[in-house]
């Protein structure tokens, strides 16, 4: 079994997401500043290392627009311009659809994105990437009421918004066929938190900034990985599906 990173070491990495992802400074140049139009979203999209379909420029206006305004308020990511926030923070969504496209999903999976946040990766997911059912959980009330007001006027299909606490629900819903996570809490945390609610061939994927260790906990398989830049900073994503334990059920 991996060795357990301490809340300490957690407390870092999280830091460290949020600075690369939306709570901090950015090492890239300050690009001049444009406003924010479908034109100029179009040609910033066509200059992406990941491609981004034409029908998803327009929900992408639209949550880039919400995004900005609300975040001169409540402090939503650590981006202060549309393009930077799309460079940096909504092309992991971008990444994070051809990674799912791989994965041995159902047809119409059942989806959590546990402490869902500003909505990254999970809102520009859902507009490259609508399969199956997606809840958006998250705990604080502002936040919540922003991603519903995105999901709202996006028209993002099949995409729901819970609000309040994971364990609240999980008494509620039907058992994920996966789940995502960045940043939520140390990832061997998530892996133990989400294990008796989800399906009995489950798949947890990890948004991080490593990569994926040689040894993962007991009950869990490392399933698939993948490295990409954005920036020039490294960052990760991992699957791994959940595997029945040695002797579970015996007498």
């Amino acid at each position: 079994m991996a060795k357990m990173k301490t809340k300490q070491e957690h407390s870092k990495q999280v830091q460290a997401s949020r600075g690369k992802r939306g709570g901090g400074q950015h090492r890239t140049a300050r690009k001049p500043a444009l406003p924010l139009t479908l034109e100029t979203l179009q040609a910033a999209c066509a200059a992406l290392p990941c491609p981004v379909p034409e029908q998803a420029h327009a929900p992408l206006l639209t949550y880039l627009t919400l995004l900005m305004q609300w975040n001169k308020v409540m402090n939503l990511v650590g981006t202060h311009t549309w393009r930077d926030t799309l460079e940096t923070l909504l092309a992991d969504s971008f990444y994070l659809a051809e990674f799912l496209r791989r994965l041995p999903l159902p047809a119409a999976p059942e989806c959590w994105d546990l402490g869902a946040g500003a909505g990254l990766p999970g809102i520009p997911l859902r507009m490259v990437w609508p399969q199956g059912h997606y809840t958006l959980v998250e705990a604080r009330e502002k936040r919540a009421l922003f991603l519903s007001t995105v999901v709202a006027r996006a028209a993002l299909p099949n995409t729901a918004v819970f609000r309040g606490r994971a364990e609240d629900f999980f008494v509620q819903a039907s058992p994920a066929d996966v789940v995502l996570s960045r940043a939520f809490m140390p990832w061997q945390d998530v892996l133990a938190f989400i294990a008796p609610h989800i399906q009995p061939a489950g798949i947890a994927v990890l948004l991080t900034l490593e990569p994926m260790p040689a040894l993962v906990p007991a009950g869990w398989l490392a399933l698939h990985e993948q490295a990409y830049s954005i920036a020039g900073d490294a960052r990760y994503f991992w699957a791994l599906q959940k595997q029945p334990v040695a002797g579970a059920g015996l007498p």
